[in-house]
């Protein structure tokens, strides 16, 4: 029998008009043509990101995304309006709006879709969050009607595996904020409230999500003030802590200062470089929280080490400032008489379960207010009374240089080829420097090799070192996109900003999704410098292990016997070249003789505007 006209429906209508309500302020869902220039509650989306200061969406989009295509199409063209940028997969989405938010302190948006969306940031979001990175993610939901009762309701199959008991759930415990968006008449302030925490300290990635029908919501446009949602700021110690930090750092015999995110604003290194030449004797260690946090031109440099270092049980006098973990108890604790001071944005740490060591006074203070307190304390009041033994401030700093100097020669003379001709990562590092603008900024997530390549490095100038602060490997590949198109944005165009390296460990390369990553690289011109370390494997597990089971029979086995071998590698330079379709250009090298000619090429190619990946084998 043929079917009635009236009767017959397109796949995706609602079911009929009579089972449709009309919301206040919307054309009625039976509508199937959306009207031209509506405001919906995704217009008023993207015009609340970007008064917020977001500048770049990164975006996997899926089924509960009509509405923002719709926006999208829209503000095609604006200059209020958003750069979308596409991405394959979603861990490197959010990885590219970390780096960007690391470099300019400016959060970005991850515009994600449903639950498998959400899981898909993955590692990510752990990055984000211990590496304090103001990351603002937006993701959709699976409808809530399904008889066509408001535009937006479930048209497809997959809306109905999608709909979750607690989406938030998925990624609650990694943000400092995660919320629903129940109507678009606030869904500005929602959005201002999520940034304003994103941005407050302790920094890092919160996450909203509305479902369809909330999206498609149309409504009068409406504007928030945006001045009244500024991030909360931090004050300074109490005076008399400033005081009693200061007096104990001129009493010390061996003083230590530990710092992991202080060189997250750029102020800060300088700051604690004049600290130093206040106390004559202090010494201070990077703790590997992301940034390069204090010079190495500076004669109490001790380099970056990962909680682990013998000036710690060493010091009398310790001041551990925003530093989430300063020593690993059981490789080298403080003595007990030592004075600690812990200075932090997050003292406390409530996100780890189990956290804790002795201190002699605890502050939730800015970190470079902070510092500029105790030195003018020093500074005021003067050294307190030397102790017995105690060498002069002009012998201390005499001392303090001529070890400096020593770690300086050391590290030289290790940084150098092996004697087959091989090429080992410190050496790498060395001659990469000499090869590239002094304002590089190298995003390094190479595992067991990043301590010689950050003493190598050298770096002095704040913002030119960036790690991932987390555990989540795979983190460089988005996160050096990321920050490449932070740089050139700031700089005004493509290729105008600074010279991003990517120094990177083969496993962890494989873990950066490669395909995703060089996909975007070639789609959007984003020139990056990309150096793998392939060592043939995982070689971080064989380390753990030989810490807990030094003697035990896998200590002796090989990394095949162990499966942590890769062995025979991949391609990976090629990897890159493939997903780029071949504008990516792919180098590699696996002898010392080799490797300045092959990195001067790969420069070369990343000054002229094209991504270069180089497979470097080292030992």
């Amino acid at each position: 029998m043929a079917t009635s006209g009236r009767c017959r429906r397109r796949h995706g209508e609602p079911r009929s008009p009579i089972a449709v309500r009309r919301h206040a302020s919307s054309t009625t869902a039976s509508s199937t043509t959306a009207v031209e220039g509506r405001y919906t509650a995704s217009t008023a989306f993207f015009e609340a990101i970007w008064d917020a200061g977001i500048t770049h969406c990164f975006v996997n989009l899926g089924s509960d995304h009509p509405a923002i295509l719709e926006a999208m199409v829209q503000g095609k063209g604006k200059t209020n309006f958003p750069r979308i940028i596409t991405c394959p997969n979603e861990m490197v989405a959010m990885s590219m709006a970390d780096g960007y938010a690391r470099v300019t302190n400016k959060p970005q948006c991850v515009l994600i879709h449903v639950d498998v969306g959400t899981q898909g940031l993955g590692a990510a979001v752990h990055n984000a969050s211990a590496g304090r990175a103001p990351v603002f993610v937006f993701c959709g939901q699976s409808a809530f009607t399904q008889e066509g009762e408001l535009r937006g309701t479930r048209t497809e199959w997959s809306q109905w595996m999608q709909d979750v008991p607690d989406q938030k759930a998925i990624v609650s415990q990694y943000c400092r904020y995660t919320a629903e968006v129940k109507t678009g008449l606030n869904i500005k302030q929602m959005i201002n409230r999520g940034i304003q925490i994103a941005r407050s300290q302790p920094q890092g990635p919160v996450y909203l999500c509305a479902s369809r029908e909330v999206l498609e919501q149309e409504m009068e446009p409406y504007q928030v003030r945006q001045r009244q949602w500024q991030p909360v700021e931090l004050g300074g110690l109490p005076e008399h802590a400033a005081a009693d930090v200061a007096e104990a750092l001129a009493g010390a015999k061996l003083p230590l200062l530990i710092t992991g995110y202080g060189g997250r604003r750029h102020e800060v290194p300088g700051a604690l470089a004049k600290l130093a030449d206040a106390v004559p004797a202090l010494r201070v260690i990077d703790a590997g929280g992301s940034d390069m946090s204090f010079p190495a031109n500076h004669p109490a440099w001790l380099g970056l080490r990962y909680a682990v270092d013998g000036s710690v049980p060493e010091a009398d006098v310790i001041v551990v400032l925003d530093c989430d973990m300063p020593w690993v108890p059981t490789l080298g604790k403080p003595n007990e008489d030592a004075k600690i001071f812990q200075i932090d944005v997050d003292p406390l740490k409530p996100s780890m379960q189990l956290y804790y060591f002795e201190a002699e006074g605890r502050y939730r203070a800015d970190t470079l207010t902070a510092v500029q307190q105790i030195t003018r304390a020093l500074r005021q009041h003067g050294p307190a009374v030397n102790a017995p033994g105690h060498p002069t401030h002009t012998e201390a700093g005499e001392q303090r240089r001529a070890s400096h100097e020593k770690r300086i020669a050391h590290i030289e003379k290790t940084s150098v080829p092996h004697e087959d001709g091989t090429i080992g990562a410190g050496y790498l590092a060395r001659v990469l420097k000499t090869l590239v603008p002094e304002d590089t900024i190298y995003a390094v997530e190479a595992v067991t090799t990043t301590t010689a390549i950050h003493d190598a490095l050298q770096l002095s100038k704040p913002g030119t070192y960036l790690n991932c602060g987390g555990t989540g490997l795979g983190w460089s590949g988005g996160a050096t996109l990321g920050i490449k198109l932070a740089t050139d944005a700031e700089a005004g165009g493509v290729n105008k900003g600074q010279f991003v390296v990517q120094i990177v460990g083969d496993g962890t390369y494989m873990f950066s999704v490669p395909s995703s990553v060089y996909w975007i690289a070639g789609r959007y011109d984003i020139s990056v410098l990309t150096i793998v370390l392939n060592n043939k494997g995982w070689h971080a597990p064989r380390r753990s292990l030989l810490l807990v089971h030094p003697d035990g029979p896998a200590s002796r086995a090989t990394n095949a016997d162990v499966h942590i071998a890769l062995d025979p590698p991949p391609d990976y330079a090629g990897i890159a070249r493939a997903a780029s379709h071949g504008k990516i250009h792919a180098l590699r090298v696996d002898r010392a003789e080799s490797l300045e000619d092959v990195l001067r090429e790969a420069v070369e190619r990343v000054k002229a505007g094209t991504a270069a990946v180089v497979d470097c084998a080292i030992r």
